[in-house]
């Protein structure tokens, strides 16, 4: 026979059905489903909880110790990894733009970089930082949202030629085709 449960649901059945429906993950719903079929009786022992979730009992009983100890909130609760520390920071690369930094800075300015190979060999100069150029790209073009090249005026001559070549190339044989 397997073990009862001597477990206090607070939440109402009625706030637990809401909240399994609003649900978005799997994660979630697993979890607010084994609180529901407690709450209602559907599920009055933890060998029968365990097989109707699919889940192995340490599973189950980790679940119900974490309810017990915070609650719902505990038990949805989803935990992150750190990641790894990002090698451009502090004076190099700071995020807020109350304080621009070295790389910001340089790269406002008309002469800036023409490369990110270039930010890649200036890090490695400066700060004595080895970089991947992906982690250069990455950092200026999604998260500071820098241009490297600033765009050099066009002459009205250049921009004749090139319609007049255009006009030349791809409009005079379809304008051949063409009949009236």
């Amino acid at each position: 026979m397997g073990r009862p449960f001597n477990l206090e649901i607070s939440e109402s059945a009625e706030y637990l059905s809401k909240s399994l429906k609003k649900a978005r993950t799997a994660f979630e719903k697993e979890r607010l489903q084994m609180l529901w079929w407690i709450k209602t009786g559907q599920a009055t022992q933890h060998q029968e909880l365990s097989r109707m979730l699919g889940r192995d009992g340490s599973t189950v009983t980790r679940w119900l110790q974490k309810y017990r100890q915070g609650g719902l909130a505990k038990l949805l609760e989803v935990k992150a990894s750190p990641g790894a520390t990002p090698k451009i920071q502090g004076e190099m690369r700071c995020l807020r733009r109350a304080a621009p930094t070295q790389l910001e800075e340089k790269l406002k300015c008309p002469e800036g970089f023409s490369s990110y190979g270039e930010i890649v060999e200036w890090l490695k100069q400066e700060f004595d930082l080895e970089v991947k150029y992906q982690t250069v790209y990455r950092l200026v073009h999604y998260q500071l949202q820098a241009k490297l090249k600033i765009p050099r005026p066009v002459s009205k001559q250049q921009d004749e030629q090139a319609v007049n070549l255009f006009k030349k190339t791809f409009l005079t044989p379809l304008l051949a085709f063409k009949t009236f």
